[in-house]
């Protein structure tokens, strides 16, 4: 036998070795982008996280934006600017701001001061009862005594502290950031798009369209049921003589924007002050609030928001939770909206929903306005 002869199974074995090793290379690359990909969304989740304030603000922004641009396209179709338009709505929504305040802050400043004194009514029901009615007043008692002063309220030190100036930016921010994104969201959807697939750019377009749809009925539509709930409240907490009735009414319209909790605090509030008086006045009261509340439920929410989130009452319950634990309590106001965004996101990426041809809601404005 040649030394050739001998050589060939050497050669087979490196020629069956070479494709194992092609192989193992292909694995290892694979197993190196993968890593750099997780790698990439922890640190994408960290920096969101780490700046999870400017993210929720931006958030805020594009909620508002989503409520104002339907009008603001409407006026421009009419050939006013954008520019414009939106320096218009911001002024209208400055002047319904300040005729509120016109009527609610001098009356709501004498019942805070009432609230605030020395011998205040809750104080001086709680001395002549007993039990848990004793204690539950004796307990508001102590968390109006623990609320700031008229005075302080006022004092330059407080107006003009970091939070304050932090608040004042913060509202500034949003509101210029909404400004920008109505007027420059076309271009900025046209970059977007361009950098996708041909196929997927009508998607993504129609899909991004339908959430703001929906973020601005919503928007629009709580921000009514705000001014309808706190008006109707004050108007009935008064006709039954409840102490306190504009702030716990305007209270419970706030309130309004914070899902499930919000009425909850409402409820315990009311029926809390009702219980200084009497115990008729606290059960008058509660059935106040019930009535409210079936009236809002079967009336005016299906007429004012329908289904403009599309979101179960286990969903809202669910997001407001995990918003609140995740991002703090504040944050809560955001958890409906972003909930939307979410089932949106997978109606229409795991189920394979049309976003062109899901019901378009209105809120405020015809439905051929928001088209």
């Amino acid at each position: 036998m040649t030394a050739g002869q001998l050589d060939i199974p050497h050669a087979a074995e490196d020629g069956a070795e070479s494709p194992g090793r092609g192989g193992l290379s292909r694995f290892a690359g694979r197993v190196a982008i993968a890593t750099l990909v997780v790698v990439g969304i922890l640190v994408a989740a960290l920096v969101l996280w780490e700046a999870r304030l400017v993210v929720a603000l931006l958030f805020s922004a594009v909620i508002i934006a989503a409520a104002l641009r339907p009008s603001v396209e409407w006026l421009a179709r009419r050939r006013v600017p954008r520019g414009i338009g939106v320096v218009a709505h911001y002024a209208v929504i400055a002047a319904l701001l300040a005729v509120a305040l016109w009527f609610v802050v001098p009356e709501a400043t004498d019942q805070v001061q009432a609230a605030l004194g020395n011998q205040h009514e809750l104080r001086q029901a709680a001395r002549g009862t007993t039990g848990i009615r004793h204690d539950l007043l004796i307990a508001l008692d102590k968390r109006l005594n623990d609320l700031p002063s008229g005075s302080s309220l006022f004092d330059p030190a407080v107006e003009y502290g970091r939070k304050a100036f932090e608040a004042i930016i913060g509202v500034f921010f949003v509101f210029a950031a909404a400004a920008y994104w109505i007027i420059e969201r076309e271009r900025a959807m046209d970059v977007v798009c361009s950098i996708l697939p041909r196929p997927k750019r009508k998607t993504v377009r129609d899909a991004w369209n339908l959430m703001e749809l929906k973020l601005g009925a919503f928007v629009r539509g709580q921000s009514l049921l705000v001014a309808i709930v706190a008006t109707v409240l004050s108007g009935c907490f008064w006709l039954i003589g409840l102490p306190y009735w504009l702030l716990v009414g305007v209270f419970a319209g706030v309130v309004e924007v914070v899902p499930v909790i919000g009425p909850l605090a409402a409820g315990i509030v009311a029926v809390g002050v009702g219980l200084s008086q009497s115990l008729h006045l606290a059960l008058m009261a509660a059935i106040v609030l019930i009535a409210v509340r079936l009236l809002e439920d079967y009336v005016v929410l299906p007429r004012v928001l329908g289904h403009s989130v599309g979101l179960s009452p286990l969903v809202v319950l669910v997001a407001v939770t995990s918003v609140g634990v995740v991002l703090g309590g504040f944050a809560v106001i955001l958890a409906v909206p972003l909930a939307s965004v979410v089932v949106t996101l997978v109606d229409i990426v795991l189920r394979d929903k049309d976003p062109a041809a899901e019901r378009v809601p209105s809120v405020l404005l015809p439905a051929k306005d928001l088209e």
